[in-house]
């Protein structure tokens, strides 16, 4: 039976980095597939990428209680985590990564407990990750503030997970998070 594996994080923290480098490291770890009632871009295909469902067969599924978190981005546009579909991965012996926002993490966990283990990847400071959302050039100023705004929301939700890891040193922060995980799988 797999574990879980709860990453949350402001935008802009390295989760995404941190995440990528994990899957690389031999620790059976693998995507949990999530639902969105989004159309397929490209060449997404059904139950690769995600499951794709309309807005109300997703409607439906949280009126069943089928979802483990999920959150409505704007209006008619869900994205969640299947229990059916964790627990299939988990029965197939697979380590399932999440990367969530705080709020579903929270959720997963609460779910899951012992199962689980939640980490957070926190910036070294909110200036600094202003410095990296910037430095992206990717974002207008009103979105960074934004994503700034919101940053300092989650930030309030690290001390609710099980492990706080801060990037500040990207190479540090990465092998603290193989160490953590490592030690979690081995258990």
């Amino acid at each position: 039976m797999g574990k879980l594996i709860i990453f949350s994080a402001p935008s802009g923290s390295g989760k995404s980095t941190i995440i990528n480098y994990l899957l690389q490291q031999n620790l059976n770890l693998a995507f949990s597939i999530s639902a969105t009632s989004r159309p397929p871009r490209g060449t997404e295909q059904n139950g690769v990428e995600y499951f794709f469902l309309t807005p109300d067969e997703f409607r439906q599924k949280i009126a069943n209680g089928e979802f483990l978190e999920y959150e409505e981005v704007y209006t008619d546009r869900f994205y969640g985590t299947l229990k059916s579909q964790v627990e299939k991965q988990l029965s197939e012996g697979q380590n399932v990564i999440f990367d969530v926002d705080v709020v579903g993490g929270c959720n997963i966990k609460k779910f899951y407990g012992e199962r689980a283990l939640s980490v957070f990847i926190q910036p070294p400071s909110v200036e600094e990750l202003r410095k990296r959302l910037n430095g992206r050039g990717t974002d207008s100023p009103e979105v960074i503030e934004s994503r700034i705004a919101k940053a300092e929301f989650e930030l309030s939700y690290a001390d609710k997970f099980d492990v706080v890891i801060v990037n500040d040193v990207l190479e540090k922060a990465q092998a603290e998070a193989l160490e953590t995980i490592s030690n979690f799988l081995n258990k």
